[in-house]
């Protein structure tokens, strides 16, 4: 079983009081882990290869700007960077984004002698980086999943007994998704399968192109189990509803996210991660088939998720309560209290805007969701410079990564 990383003598070394939190990344999801972080008076570094929001915050101490993080050495570079710069020995390591939990994973005994990686090593995180693996897995467990092929070629998908609408997605996202710009493909009859098939083919590799089928319903039937999993066991939880996303169909973020009681995906949950001997923060994506009334998983993010802090507003700090056990304290129990609701503004309301457009959605029962948001992902009073700094650059999101 996976406990703890960074436990290495370089790693132990450093005081508790001189530790930090190393954040890949500065996007929303990076400023909410220095946040937790900052709150308790934890220094924070923030890496990243994007003019991010994360800079401007006052709970961040250090900024490292580098080209790129999304290769294995431009990320060994770029913490061999940081840790020149400004000493970082000891210091926890959030990575947030799935390329960097995979590099991480793969030098993670090379990297404790100088951070605390709280990341379990490829065995583990083969299972949730690879897609195919995830749905291998899952099938063996008897956890519900959509129906799902692995076609290696055109003529496999002869063997595909479904019409459509059909889903076409990468076995590894960052190889499709830095592409495309897009999750996924949507497909509702055999030529446009053969197509999507045929483009997605000619950008991931060699047989990474998995074809689900596509279960009913949108955003408002995805929900999610959100844990800090130590020993074998969900620490600290959270179950949330993905009311909203974005985009609506194939979201690539949620943008509108509430804490519900659902015990029904505790144990796929628990079961699948205990299999593994997953350690470390991770979110579980189910989608709610409507004809069976089946919890159908879909991904695995072995990492913070966009919504993480949603957990703090619900009494769950994850990104604290992981700090707290990579230093060696103890980590009560605890469960995020239901009916918290969490937003970002800057992608739920051009959303919103297209989705009432379309009558998807009527104008009124969205302002009514307005008025019920317990925490927005960036506006804050405690540190309002990200969100001015976030409305100054969303000319430069909308090109970098279509917002």
């Amino acid at each position: 079983m996976i406990t703890r990383r960074g436990s290495t003598p370089r790693a132990r070394a450093v005081r508790p009081d001189q530790a930090g939190g190393v954040v890949i990344g500065g996007d929303s999801q990076g400023l909410g882990i220095a946040r937790s972080l900052g709150r308790h008076g934890i220094p924070v570094c923030v890496v990243d290869d994007e003019t991010s929001i994360s800079r401007a915050s006052r709970f961040v101490r250090h900024t490292v700007r580098v080209r790129d993080l999304r290769s294995e050495s431009s990320l060994l570079d770029a913490l061999t960077l940081a840790r020149g710069r400004f000493g970082l020995s000891g210091w926890v390591v959030y990575p947030t984004r799935d390329e960097n939990v995979a590099a991480l994973a793969a030098n993670r005994d090379t990297l404790s002698q100088d951070f605390r990686i709280p990341t379990p090593g490829l065995p583990a995180i083969r299972y949730v980086w690879d897609k195919r693996e995830t749905y291998r897995l899952a099938e063996q467990l008897s956890i519900p999943i959509p129906r799902t092929w692995f076609p290696r070629s055109a003529a496999d998908l002869d063997a595909i007994d479904a019409d459509g609408p059909l889903v076409i997605k990468p076995a590894v996202k960052e190889h499709f998704f830095y592409t495309t710009h897009a999750k996924a493909w949507r497909a509702d009859g055999r030529a446009e399968l053969a197509n999507a098939f045929r483009r997605a083919a000619g950008i991931v590799n060699d047989g990474e192109v998995i074809v689900q089928e596509l279960i009913p319903g949108g955003g408002e039937e995805q929900y999610a189990y959100c844990t800090l999993f130590l020993n074998g066991q969900p620490t600290a939880s959270m179950t949330v509803r993905r009311r909203r996303q974005h985009p609506s169909d194939f979201g690539r973020a949620s943008t509108f996210v509430e804490t519900i009681s659902l015990p029904d995906l505790d144990e796929p949950s628990v079961n699948f991660l205990r299999k593994i001997g997953y350690y470390g923060l991770v979110e579980l994506e189910f989608k709610r088939d409507p004809r069976d009334g089946a919890y159908k998983l879909l991904d695995v993010n072995a990492r913070t998720w966009g919504y993480h802090t949603l957990g703090s507003a619900a009494g769950v700090d994850f990104p604290y309560l992981l700090f707290q056990d990579q230093l060696g304290h103890h980590v009560s129990e605890a469960r995020a209290r239901p009916g918290v609701r969490w937003i970002r503004l800057t992608t739920d309301v051009p959303n919103a805007v297209r989705d009432i457009s379309t009558g998807k959605l009527r104008t009124r029962d969205y302002v009514r969701t307005l008025f019920s948001v317990s925490t927005e992902a960036v506006f804050s009073l405690r540190d309002p410079l990200p969100g001015l700094y976030e409305l100054a650059l969303l000319p430069y999101l909308a090109v970098k990564r279509g917002l």
